[in-house]
């Protein structure tokens, strides 16, 4: 792949607005990897992340709770748990004691969903982890971390 300036044809006027617009550019470009990555599988990413934390849970969890840990800070967790229903992935039960309170649990189907993806996943469908040592993730990983503090 190309460097940004020559992907975007343009001269940055420094260092730290070519490091914000590859960044931006970056994360657009790994979103549209993943989300060709998921479509064989007929799950969006917001899906998907839904399945991962419902299944790191392993027991019902409140919709809320799974809202707060979602990647993509999407209002419509809803619409999400209504599709991954559908599809028998997840399923949903109110609370007893106050109706306007939603649980979600992953099932049977949703785990061998994703074991399913683990297996492929295990093998850098990307292409792209191979590029870094395990120290450069971290260091990687750490400036990511650095510029959200």
């Amino acid at each position: 792949m190309p460097k940004i300036e020559q992907e975007l044809k343009v001269k940055f006027a420094n260092h730290k607005h070519r490091f914000m617009t590859n960044l931006i550019y970056t994360s657009k470009w790994l979103e549209t990897i993943n989300t060709n990555y998921l479509k064989p599988f007929n799950i969006s990413s917001q899906q998907y992340n839904v399945l991962r934390i419902l299944r790191g849970n392993k027991d019902w969890m409140n919709m809320n709770d799974v809202k707060a840990l979602l990647i993509d800070k999407t209002p419509n967790t809803t619409r999400l748990s209504n599709k991954l229903i559908e599809k028998n992935y997840i399923i949903r039960k109110r609370s007893q004691t106050d109706r306007r309170v939603v649980y979600l649990k992953i099932t049977d189907e949703g785990l061998e969903l994703l074991k399913q993806i683990d297996i492929i996943e295990s093998k850098d469908p990307f292409d792209i982890l191979h590029k870094f040592t395990d120290e450069e993730a971290q260091q990687f990983s750490d400036l990511l971390d650095r510029l959200r503090s």
